[in-house]
């Protein structure tokens, strides 16, 4: 069983910036960010799209409390999950960039497929 990665972070913050990044994913559709980062706001962010494509209003208030942005929560249902209503799950992709020019760290971008 997958475990929860802690990014050297504490859980409120962990939570924080996963909740920021998963927004800004479906924002924009794309995110730069370090390849564990993108591997969690991967997981968080599929999540989100299959209740999306549920489309209920119990769907819509458990994406509410994970997404602050109202605007983003309306995106997710109207635009980004009736495209992946085929789609059993895989709905992002992480590709390697390489390493970071300042600490090495791995770079990856994270995108809705």
């Amino acid at each position: 069983m997958a475990t929860l990665r802690k990014l050297g972070r504490r859980t409120d913050h962990r939570k924080a910036m996963l909740r920021n990044q998963v927004t800004s994913l479906l924002r924009y559709g794309k995110i730069e960010t370090t390849l564990t980062r993108a591997k969690e706001t991967q997981r968080m962010a599929e999540k989100m799209i299959t209740l999306g494509k549920r489309g209920d209003l119990h769907a819509r208030r458990q994406v509410l409390a994970y997404i602050y942005d109202e605007d983003v929560v309306t995106k997710l249902f109207d635009e980004i999950a009736p495209n992946y209503s085929e789609r059993n799950g895989g709905y992002t992709r992480v590709m390697k960039l390489g390493p970071r020019r300042g600490d090495g760290a791995e770079i990856a971008i994270l995108e809705l497929v």
